[in-house]
């Protein structure tokens, strides 16, 4: 397969679709060393969902009233079982040859139809016997689904069962093979992703334009900022400058530390601008997601912070009670790009009653109306960006990132910034996905950034000769 295709100029706006069509899977499966991939789920109570279970009984109903007529029609049975012996082969590895030779002796389609012919088929047998080989096949994780098959006695819901334990043995297998083949997936994704661009490029020479601008903006971004370092978790060391902080820094500019800036800077991205880097145009979707995310848990953190100087650490000290904070914040939140006012005021209700009802049942003194009504008050105003809580925890979880980036995301976790520790396992995630997405990207498109920072940084500045990998 290619991308890009035709003769003439190819549009920046066009790199997205002709990257996606062959490299999106092996792109997520590179990013992600713990990918996996699941059985699509419909919901019962969507109409897909609905027509796929009308159908599975119907077949299921046909195949009853084919083994109960006199005498039986197997010809349903014949096919499943024709099934199960293709899915069984194909769970098999190459080296199991005692087990591949079982299966065909067992469920030899000559011999099963010529049962059958005989009304001889023993259907409940037959599924029995699949059963002790889905037993030597599966993962443990099944072992215990295998063994609730066992006690069924009906033929049609015992194969009825086969093959949705069947089902997620085969997605077992698919996951398995992709954890093994991950480390050549991930560099089969990097070196045609690389080339892939290489091709746009040497068409259109000019392809890299945002991503200088990019970086140049970065490289800017550090020289007006006081210097920060990693180990530091002081609210006042920003991922970014502030205006009233900006200040000429003597210190040296690093390579890594100006791509660092530059993919921090892309969580702060606004919409309008076009001018997106050319070399994260496929990212662009999860870096957008990623923001929502931290801007979420910014709200989040600071609903926590607030709550917990209204209620104390009797409240705050049980790890039940801020659980359902969070969950109830995470869950009114889900409308507030929509509805931002209706959002945070649904918010600052539930959680001061929730406080209130607490503080109550565990025979404390209850908010006051004065201390509901402030504590309301202050939950609605952390909506606002202006809002000091907001800004503070906001900076923090930049800080963090930024830290993840540099030290990892282990190695972060363990000085969070003042106001985080109670969403320390969100954080986790939230990092390990910018890490991913980042290092990702930057083992792809190294080389590209290596060429440009070195004609933004002097050979006098610079800290090392190439980008390495954060």
């Amino acid at each position: 397969a290619t991308r890009g295709g035709g003769g003439g100029v190819l549009s920046v706006t066009g790199l997205t679709e002709t990257v996606n069509e062959v490299s999106k899977l092996s792109n997520k499966i590179g990013m992600n060393c713990d990918y996996y991939m699941e059985e699509k789920v419909l919901p019962p109570s969507s109409l897909e969902g609905k027509v796929k279970e009308t159908v599975h009984n119907a077949f299921w109903d046909h195949l009853k009233e084919q083994l109960s007529a006199t005498p039986p029609d197997f010809s349903c049975a014949l096919e499943l079982l024709k099934e199960i012996k293709e899915i069984l082969l194909s769970l098999l590895l190459p080296r199991q040859n005692r087990l591949r030779t079982e299966i065909e002796e067992a469920l030899d389609t000559d011999l099963l139809k010529q049962e059958a012919e005989h009304g001889a088929l023993k259907v409940l047998y037959l599924s029995k016997h699949v059963l002790n080989m889905m037993a030597l096949l599966c993962a443990p994780v099944r072992d215990e689904a295998v063994q609730k098959l066992e006690n069924i006695t009906d033929p049609v819901w015992l194969l009825r069962g086969i093959f949705q334990v069947l089902g997620l043995m085969k997605m077992d297998m698919v996951n398995y093979t992709i954890q093994s083949l991950q480390p050549h997936l991930q560099e089969h994704s990097i070196q045609y992703e690389r080339a892939k661009f290489q091709e746009l490029l040497n068409k259109q020479p000019s392809l890299l334009n945002h991503t200088t601008k990019w970086l140049t903006q970065a490289a800017a971004d550090l020289t007006m900022s006081p210097p920060t370092s990693p180990d530091t978790s002081d609210s006042s060391s920003l991922a970014g400058p502030s205006p009233n902080e900006a200040t000429n820094n003597s210190e040296p500019l690093s390579p890594t530390m100006v791509l660092c800036q530059g993919f921090l800077n892309l969580l702060l991205w606004d919409p309008e601008n076009e001018e997106f880097p050319e070399t994260l145009l496929m990212d662009r979707t999860r870096l957008q997601e990623l923001k929502s995310q931290l801007h979420q848990l910014t709200i989040m953190a600071s609903v926590l912070l607030v709550a917990s100087s209204f209620s104390g650490s009797v409240l705050f000290g049980s790890p039940q009670f801020v659980d359902k904070l969070k969950r109830i914040t995470k869950s009114l939140l889900e409308d507030f790009h929509s509805r931002p006012e209706e959002a945070i005021l649904t918010v600052s209700e539930q959680v001061s009653q929730e406080i209130h009802q607490s503080l109550k049942n565990m025979g404390l003194v209850a908010l006051s109306s004065d201390n509901t009504a402030s504590l309301m008050g202050q939950l609605q105003n952390i909506a606002k960006k202006e809002n000091c809580v907001h800004s503070v925890i906001d900076q923090r979880i930049r800080l963090f990132l930024k830290c993840c980036l540099v030290l990892g995301v282990q190695r972060s976790l363990l000085d969070l910034p003042g106001g985080l520790t109670l969403i320390e396992a969100e954080l986790a995630e939230l990092g390990q996905k910018f890490v991913n997405l980042t290092h990702h990207n930057q083992q792809v498109f190294g080389p590209y950034y290596t060429e440009i920072l070195e004609t933004l940084i002097s050979p006098a500045q610079a800290l090392e000769t190439k980008v390495e990998s954060v």
